[in-house]
């Protein structure tokens, strides 16, 4: 985005935000030049570090940066824990998933639909398909899997289905049944640093995308092409490259997996041998000319292994699925420089574990290339990481002791706004996924725009004042008093403004910009640091209403202030 188009889109924003709110403190041309003038994303500014391992310091930066791209958001906790740990030892912590699966979804609808085999409170998951219920069920997994993000623990098991739900991406309302939907999800849980084979043929034959790409409609009569296109084009070997596969390459292997039919009773997948094309099937000189031998009966099954097979002797697919990867976890732009440096060497790494992913990540996320300056606060947050992440930096908690119902309830209004917000969890547009992972030139520039932008603004608004209940009758907010008790010293103005800065931004700020932020809000126009120490002195030893409303309001401010920066979006 050029300077010329930064400044016409940010005059539109500043408009539209001025025209329901009263409290900015920057004028129009302030908040453009403070976006423009400011040193450029630092990924745009390419290092040519490698992967050899990072020996640098290892401090709360790097600890911060770690975090927030393998989890969603930044608890001073985590912080903690990692800075106790060696780089090595925080990597092998964050690559360490969950031994148990979660409690799946359950029944929340009651009041709305009334289940026949569910009760309230019951997961739905095992049991039979209800078409009365078909449309909760769907909002019900959605609801439970933003709440896996908002509870997730230290590790990086939740970037990563998010990742392969991105990568192989299906949509849960055409998805139809939401227990398709929770089993995919599910697979991924279980195989998030798994063998990517052993992914790739578990979708081929899941029943969530057998729905989603027709492929139980694929017939030795009526091929459909649908599953064999993407499985090539986006799935395993990518596309834009020569030499290529070619059409015929497509209606081969959509031959090879006809056959292949959904039991819907106990939503899973089975062969069946009368609706599969027993002849050969040859591929292209891209393929080396390879040929998966027809077979006849329950053996036609195994021809999705030599499908498979031919697909991974093509170092393409281990070049693409590393591209992917960089671009989720370190920055969009890849280079020539990054292409030789990195992916490349992380494409051998990757055959040479048979396409296990974890040793991949562990390179990546141990090497000095990920630690490079310029490859920090270079990407625009995702909807998700703005939203999960400030409740979970800011400890903002949804109560344990109340209903299901309302529990779900909280989770989905969140799922909703993230909608509003172009991501939609579990309904990404189309089986591309979401445009700004792969929408050259763009990419995660595409998050803002004149009606996103403004919509974060007012969620971080809403958060630091009324908060929001959706009719729960119970009040999810941030507790800006208990923000500020993490940190150390709290009734330093100064220590209290940098620990903010720290942890609500993607970037620091400038000495002057942290002096003007502290006078106007946390000293209410003083300049003395004391009119705060004094406050929060006061506010610990009596926190009576005047104590605590002199403190919270000033924190508030504070914080709509910072949140409403640039700096606050970058990750």
């Amino acid at each position: 985005m050029g300077k010329g188009n930064r400044r016409e889109f940010f005059e539109q924003v500043i408009a539209e935000k001025e025209a329901h709110t009263q409290n900015i403190s920057l004028e129009k041309d302030q908040v453009y030049q403070k976006y423009v003038n400011k040193t450029a994303p630092t990924g745009h500014n390419k290092t040519t570090s490698t992967l050899n391992p990072y020996t640098g310091s290892w401090t709360d930066n790097e600890a911060i940066h770690l975090l927030r791209r393998t989890t969603f958001g930044v608890k001073p906790t985590d912080v903690n824990t990692l800075l106790g740990m060696t780089m090595s030892q925080a990597v092998d912590k964050i690559l360490t998933l969950p031994t148990t699966a979660p409690t799946p979804p359950l029944n929340n609808y009651n009041a709305v639909v009334a289940d026949p085999t569910v009760p309230l409170g019951q997961t739905w998951v095992n049991a039979p398909y209800d078409s009365n219920t078909a449309g909760q069920r769907n909002y019900s997994f959605k609801s439970w899997w933003m709440g896996q993000m908002l509870n997730q623990d230290m590790s990086i098991q939740e970037k990563m289905v998010l990742f392969w739900h991105n990568h192989f991406a299906t949509e849960v309302l055409s998805v139809g049944d939401a227990r398709r939907s929770y089993k995919l999800n599910a697979m991924f849980r279980a195989n998030a640093l798994g063998n990517f084979k052993s992914i790739v043929k578990n979708v081929t034959l899941d029943p969530a995308m057998l729905v989603y790409l027709n492929g139980y409609l694929n017939t030795k009569t009526a091929p459909d092409e649908n599953y064999a296109r993407e499985l090539q084009e986006l799935f395993t070997i990518g596309k834009g490259f020569t030499p290529i596969y070619d059409e015929d390459d497509i209606k081969a292997a959509a031959k090879v997996l006809t056959g292949w039919r959904i039991n819907n009773t106990t939503v899973t997948s089975y062969f069946d041998a009368t609706k599969h094309e027993t002849a050969n099937k040859s591929f292209s000189s891209y393929y080396g000319n390879y040929v998966v031998v027809g077979k006849t009966g329950s053996a036609g099954a195994s021809e999705v292994d030599d499908l498979l097979y031919m697909i991974f002797r093509s170092h393409d697919t281990a070049l693409h699925i590393c591209r992917k990867l960089y671009r989720c976890f370190v920055y969009y732009d890849i280079d020539s420089t990054v292409e030789t440096n990195i992916i490349g060497p992380l494409a051998a790494l990757l055959v040479n574990n048979n396409y296990d992913i974890k040793p991949v990540l562990e390179t990546l996320l141990k090497s000095e290339h990920f630690y490079d300056i310029n490859s920090r606060a270079c990407f625009i947050r995702t909807p998700l990481d703005y939203m999960v992440g400030m409740f979970r930096t800011m400890q903002v908690n949804i109560p344990t002791t109340i209903s299901v119902d309302k529990t779900y309830t909280l989770w989905n209004y969140l799922r909703s706004y993230g909608s509003s917000l172009a991501m939609d969890l579990g309904d990404p547009p189309n089986v591309s996924g979401w445009p700004a992972f792969y929408q050259s030139p763009d990419f995660y520039e595409i998050w803002i725009n004149s009606t996103t932008l403004p919509k974060r603004m007012a969620f971080a608004d809403m958060m630091l004042n009324s908060g929001f209940s959706a009719g729960t009758g119970t009040t999810v907010k941030i507790d800006v008093m208990e923000f500020a008790k993490q940190c150390n010293n709290a009734s330093d103005p100064n220590a209290l403004i940098d620990f903010f800065v720290k942890y609500c931004l993607g970037l620091p700020l400038s000495a002057a910009s942290k002096k003007a932020l502290k006078d106007s809000q946390l000293l209410s126009g003083q300049t003395s640091d004391y009119y705060w120490t004094t406050a929060w002195t006061n506010y610990l030893s009596n926190p009576n209403t005047t104590n605590t409303n002199t403190v919270k309001t000033r924190l508030t401010n504070t914080l709509i202030e910072l949140l409403r920066l640039p700096e606050h979006h970058l990750c």
